[in-house]
């Protein structure tokens, strides 16, 4: 596996990375600009070096031996750590430069993150993104793993590693279809709608075990209708009449009057959630990641204080 000056050691292991994710070798070869075959060979005298059999052809794709997924968590740990080393220089060379590494919730992709992203490179031009979406369980793995420096997210990580702070709270709203009977109100009792079947999420995703809570103190406990992984999804069968749910109230979810969906304020429990950001406390965070999360709160801040001047 030894190259000429030790770059093709690291390229061969981001290739045994992707082969092992499914990436073919093709692919992967493509990738490191390499030849097919020159790939399988350094793939192969990394099996010697290692002293087993990494990778087990099954059909016409590669799979991980055991030896294989045990070495994968030492090369994931390893890169990650090589990564963050040549930004962390990178940073203090260009400290307005860099990259945050930053997972979110699907749900804060088509308002709340672009607003951050797109006011902080206003401060910052220099400054990259890169950018993961996922549910509440695998935001947490992304800090875990070094997958991510950052997450916002809508409840916070009970992890003692993990530091959370708030940036918002969140409405949520009960969404009814456009010809429900409650469609013609502004507010209603959560319990108003304790027999009719709920839009869900699946399990593990935060907004389900939100909606479980709100349905259990409103006195009930939730007819599934339906489970699905997004939140549009949910939207798109609330729309079709075949169900309830409880919907982030955020400016992508704002109803028109010829909308197929109602929007209605909640009245017997506290429909919110928190949405806050959190990152590792264990591990030192780029000046750029720390630089990020002060703008999210002051931008927070600033959100907080035009609402209330708004309802003075």
């Amino acid at each position: 596996m030894t190259g000429e000056n030790g770059r093709m050691d690291l390229e061969v292991l981001r290739s045994f990375q992707a082969v092992a994710e499914g990436t073919t070798v093709t692919d992967a070869a493509a990738d490191a600009r390499i030849t097919q075959p020159a790939l399988s060979r350094a793939l192969n005298r990394l099996e010697d070096e290692v002293g087993a059999e990494l990778l087990q052809r099954v059909g016409r794709v590669l799979r991980l031996t055991p030896a294989g997924r045990v070495f994968k968590e030492y090369v994931d740990s390893m890169l990650a750590s090589y990564d963050r080393g040549r930004r962390a220089v990178a940073e203090m060379v260009d400290p307005d430069g860099g990259v945050v590494s930053l997972a979110f919730l699907h749900t804060l992709g088509t308002w709340l993150v672009p607003r951050l992203v797109t006011e902080f490179r206003q401060v910052l031009p220099q400054a990259q993104f890169e950018l993961h979406q996922d549910g509440e369980t695998g935001l947490t793995r992304h800090l875990l793993d070094a997958t991510a420096d950052l997450i916002i997210t809508g409840v916070e990580p009970a992890h003692p590693l993990i530091t959370w702070r708030r940036l918002l709270v969140e409405p949520l709203r009960l969404a009814v279809p456009a010809g429900h009977r409650l469609a013609g109100r502004r507010r209603a009792r959560l319990a108003e709608v304790a027999e009719e079947r709920f839009i869900l999420l699946k399990a593990g995703y935060g907004l389900r075990d939100i909606t479980e809570t709100l349905c259990r103190d409103a006195g009930f406990t939730p007819l599934v209708g339906f489970e699905g992984e997004e939140v549009e999804t949910l939207r798109g069968l609330v729309a079709a009449g075949l169900g309830v749910s409880l919907i982030p109230s955020s400016p992508d979810g704002t109803a028109t009057a010829d909308a197929p969906i109602r929007y209605l304020e909640i009245t017997d429990v506290r429909g919110a959630r928190d949405i806050g950001i959190a990152w590792l406390n264990s591990r030192a965070l780029p000046p750029i990641a720390q630089r990020f999360i002060d703008h999210a709160l002051e931008s927070a801040d600033a959100s907080a204080t035009a609402r209330a001047t708004e309802g003075d």
